[in-house]
């Protein structure tokens, strides 16, 4: 396998957790019971914050769709270090190593604060980002 594949992999799965997280998490309907309370008690309550007012799904809302542009860019992002694997494989080595650390950071967030599949997710990201680090190490054409 080459790091351009894997970089490609990392970037399709960057853009299906992104459409994923913006149609479930962000889009989604709040269950009946205790999680549609919780809505209604974070749409109810507005406060001024540095002078703007605001409630507490007004910044889940905000941070949410952070989150899917966050996931746009790094899709973009490994789609370019595929192309540049080819010929640059060791000077991009340590975005690569960045990004992966970053991934496995988030799934630690995502297991403890989420649930299981975004922290899937980000795992499987993590490996193709480590797989891809450990190829571009190996004898690279860089000029």
């Amino acid at each position: 396998m080459k790091a351009t594949l894997l970089l490609r992999i990392a970037a399709v799965l960057a853009f299906l957790h992104g459409v994923l997280h913006t149609i479930g998490g962000v889009f989604g309907k709040a269950a009946p019971g205790a999680q549609a309370a919780a809505v209604a008690a974070m749409e109810a309550n507005r406060f001024t914050a540095m002078g703007v007012n605001r409630t507490y799904m007004d910044y889940l809302m905000g941070y949410g769709l952070m989150t899917t542009v966050k996931f746009l860019v790094e899709t973009a992002v490994f789609w370019q270090l595929g192309s540049m694997a080819k010929s640059y494989g060791r000077q991009i080595r340590p975005l690569i190593m960045m990004f992966c650390v970053g991934y496995l950071a988030s799934a630690v967030v995502a297991w403890r604060y989420f649930f299981a599949g975004p922290a899937v997710f980000e795992v499987v990201i993590a490996l193709c980002l480590l797989g891809a680090w450990v190829l571009t190490g190996r004898g690279d054409r860089t000029v």
